[in-house]
């Protein structure tokens, strides 16, 4: 079971099979798993600092897949499968990308990659004797890019950022010389190439020695000095250092380059971008797996690190028809490599506690060195987690690692444990305040009963609330909040906007001259205008994510309207009811969101920060839809497509798919064998349509 999804650190996979699972534990741990891996991906993706290793990140969203598989009926609006990287840093320019930049879902056993090509046959409608190509080519350990070429030239290079939109590097790609800055024979007018921008191992080691010789910062890894040679505000330093560039797909083009993608790959070779040579075209699940373990094999001796192998559909036409989730492409997917693993001594368990309350113990080792990174603290998740594996100050324990990040505890060696050892007792009490430490029914995380008179949790609010998927304030971070608090100048969210009455005061610290004063304050002013789902999601309300942010926002449009409906004087089943009747919106997350403006210390801040802002309405899809903003549900089998390719095919239109019946259905699109559905929209007068009825209006 996990722990609370804005406790990243405290959420572990679960091991119950999802089997022996009721809805209310699978609900839970469905809650806890999006948090975290939203977490992990802003930690990853936006800050090139992440805090778990890959493989317990893997196992994550590995366990959110089986959950969501055996109880389809729960999948979250902010699953991990609805989410993509991070929104962009602060210094560089943003760039909207012409198509989103995705993510990939990941597989780990052969089994994986079977099931995956079963569910590309079954949504395709192909039959056994249906070719179904796919490419397998290494997963470069880099940094994904997007190259838009105009008339043959490089206008623009940009990060993925948070898959809509990226950080402007233009500049700096032009100096690296990783990639044409005019390509040959004759493209498309307009092309945007995608690939993985990296540093091969022989250039990251001579980097490191470079920079020990200057006393300047040692990277980690070759991703990091990759990601931190691209992002420096000189220019002149990228070009100092050695970045390579793999093209292995495309974004936005005028016209295309070829059928499938292999063809495209080689005409982007002629172009003159480097494609990777171990790219094979297969036909069939064992080629696949064959060439995973002849990459797997070759991985020591590359020179550039890859940490697996990615599989796609050959066809660009299927890749259509296949289309995406909004977190990753149903076409493709990554078969990860196993972890690294060491052995070293746990020295103590520190406890931690979270914007919610959660106590998360956290293991202090005697360093070692793990796949050339030195790791002293691995994240032990929660209670259950230390009971389960028996892990007690003292004890040598396996670590495993990938990547430059905080490892996990994979066993204790017991046959070496001290014969004073005794178990670890999880405290009953906040570290912090000690109010008492409850443990909820259903969850496995114990947590702080104070809420924000915890001065722990309050401060973690306040961090979350300046966070990049919140109000993203620039100059004002964790280290400012730290600051501020401690001083007492901010204690809620709305004495960020009355720091400009301190302007005085702020020029006493350290680091604050006149400029820097200015700039922080000029931003602050400029967040007083904020999308209504960053507002949404700035709240910190347990279970809400970015996605269910902007399905609240969505619904209820402005603030004033949430607040009536939520807030301390509302009826509470009333209020259940409508939350509930939003799609994908349980019991469980109505619960929070009530419970979080049920306390009158929050709705108090949330009104206090409402007066020093002017809140943006969301915006909505395009409405020259006939299904713009209605509410779908389908139901039975259709002849003509898959019911996953329906759903997504309305979605793309702007609608609203729903997976149950009710006074708000716009249309049930019922196909052959339409059972209970078909009858409850038959009692409540929801419109009825053929499957035929169905493509005549879409199309129309």
């Amino acid at each position: 079971m996990n722990a609370d999804s804005h406790d990243p650190e405290a959420v572990r996979a679960g091991s119950t099979p999802p089997g022996d699972m009721s809805e209310a534990e699978a609900s839970a741990e469905l809650a806890s798993l999006a948090g975290a891996i939203a977490f992990h991906d802003a930690r990853y993706h936006g800050d090139d600092a992440p805090v778990i290793s890959d493989a317990d990140y893997d196992a994550l969203v590995a366990r959110n897949r089986a959950l969501e598989s055996a109880f389809p009926g729960l999948v979250r609006t902010d699953s991990p499968s609805l989410r993509v990287g991070t929104p962009v840093a602060s210094g560089f320019g943003k760039v909207r990308h012409a198509k989103p930049m995705l993510s990939l879902n990941n597989g780990f056993t052969d089994e994986d990659i079977a099931d995956f090509a079963a569910r590309i046959r079954r949504f395709l409608s192909l039959s056994d004797e249906d070719e179904l190509a796919l490419t397998a080519e290494p997963k470069i350990d880099g940094l994904s890019l997007s190259l838009r070429y105009e008339g043959g030239r490089l206008v623009q290079a940009a990060t993925r950022g948070d898959g809509a939109e990226g950080e402007d590097v233009t500049a700096n790609i032009r100096v690296a010389g990783a990639a044409p800055l005019e390509l040959a024979g004759t493209p498309p007018r307009v092309l945007e190439v995608r690939g993985e921008l990296y540093m091969d191992r022989a250039d990251f080691l001579a980097l490191n020695e470079a920079q020990d010789a200057a006393d300047s910062k040692i990277f980690a890894n070759p991703r990091n000095a990759a990601a931190g040679s691209l992002r420096q505000k000189d220019p002149a330093v990228t070009a100092s250092r050695r970045l390579r560039f793999f093209a292995y797909s495309l974004g936005e083009a005028s016209a295309p380059l070829a059928a499938t993608h292999m063809e495209s790959l080689a005409a982007l070779g002629a172009m003159g971008f480097s494609i990777n040579p171990l790219s094979r075209r297969c036909t069939d699940v064992a080629g696949l797996l064959d060439t995973y373990a002849g990459i797997g094999a070759a991985r020591a001796d590359l020179g550039y690190d890859i940490d697996g192998v990615v599989y796609k559909v050959d066809r660009h036409d299927y890749q259509e028809r296949l289309g995406q989730v909004a977190r990753a492409p149903r076409w493709a997917l990554a078969h990860k490599f196993p972890a690294e693993q060491a052995e070293t001594t746990l020295n103590d368990i520190d406890i931690q506690v979270g914007r919610t309350g959660a106590l998360t113990p956290v293991a202090r080792l005697a360093p070692v060195t793990v796949g050339g990174v030195v790791v002293s603290n691995a994240t032990l998740h929660n209670e259950d987690e230390i009971r389960r594996k028996d892990i007690r100050i003292g004890d040598r324990v396996v670590i495993q690692r990938a990547g430059d990040v905080i490892p996990q505890v994979v066993r204790v060696i017991t046959e070496q444990r001290p014969a004073d050892s005794t178990e670890f007792s999880f405290p009953e009490t906040c570290p912090q305040c000690d109010a008492p430490a409850i443990r909820p029914e259903g969850e496995a995380v114990r947590r702080c009963t104070n809420s924000l008179e915890c001065p722990a949790q309050r401060l973690e609010w306040l961090k979350h609330f300046v966070s990049r998927d919140a109000f993203d304030i620039e100059g004002l971070g964790a280290r400012q909040i730290d600051q501020f608090v401690s001083l007492g100048w901010v204690e809620r969210p709305a004495d960020i906007f009355r720091l400009a009455a301190r302007r005085d005061e702020l020029a006493t610290l350290d680091g604050y001259g006149e400029t820097s004063i200015r700039n922080l304050l000029a931003a602050i002013e400029a967040r007083r205008d904020i999308a209504f789902e960053r507002f949404i999601f700035a709240l910190g309300i347990r279970q809400v994510g970015q996605a269910t942010a902007r399905l609240l926002a969505l619904h209820y449009d402005r603030p004033e309207a949430m607040l009536a409906a939520v807030g301390p004087d509302a009826d509470p089943e009333a209020t259940t009811a409508e939350l509930t009747a939003i799609d994908q919106v349980g019991d469980s997350m109505a619960a929070d969101l009530i419970g979080f403006f049920a306390n009158a210390s929050n709705f108090a801040a949330v009104e206090d920060l409402l007066a020093q802002l002017s809140v943006i309405p969301p915006e909505r899809p395009a409405e020259n839809s006939p299904v713009s903003g209605k509410t779908i549900v389908f139901t039975g089998t259709l002849a003509g497509m898959s019911r996953a390719e329906a759903k997504a095919r309305a979605e793309q239109l702007g609608a609203k798919v729903s997976g149950s019946v009710s006074a708000k259905t716009s249309y049930l699109v019922a196909g052959a064998d339409a059972g209970s559905k078909a009858r409850k929209a038959a009692e409540l007068g929801v419109t009825v349509l053929s499957e035929d009825d169905w493509l005549a209006m879409i199309d129309g």
